[in-house]
């Protein structure tokens, strides 16, 4: 990969952690594919899920580390694990764990294709969450 599709993928990352602390939903989506998906809690999430997702979560500080990024098969795709620690506004709890992630280019330049949580526990366990944490309307 070249140091400006490396480039291109930190600054996707950064502005996917700046546009979810700051509630910006459509600079959210606008970092996926149209075909995007999001995992946690025991399940997959498209994109025309995500509103609700979002409104359901804490609200905070979403603090990112510098992605490890692997080349993928062919030019037009990578993958990459990023740290996170997630500060809750209200109360300053933490949560942390890092995303596992897809990247696509598109005519637009790079985006995430998935981007799947998982947590890192006070055990030492890493798990993708409690799928009670979000409900789906209608389940």
């Amino acid at each position: 990969m070249s140091t400006d599709d490396l480039m291109e993928i930190q600054q996707l990352l950064a502005r996917y952690a700046v546009y979810i602390t700051q509630g910006d939903l459509d600079g959210v989506l606008a970092v996926f594919t149209p075909d995007g998906t999001y995992s946690a809690f025991g399940d997959t999430y498209a994109l025309d899920e995500f509103p609700a997702l979002v409104a359901a979560a804490p609200k905070g500080l979403f603090l990112t580390g510098t992605a490890v990024v692997e080349p993928g098969a062919d030019q037009d795709s990578a993958s990459g694990t990023q740290p996170l620690c997630f500060v809750d506004h209200s109360t300053h709890d933490l949560r942390i764990g890092y995303y596992n992630d897809t990247y696509t280019r598109t005519a637009e330049g790079w985006r995430l294709r998935t981007r799947a949580m998982t947590f890192i526990r006070r055990s030492g366990a890493h798990d993708s969450g409690r799928p009670h944490a979000y409900q789906r309307p209608g389940t």
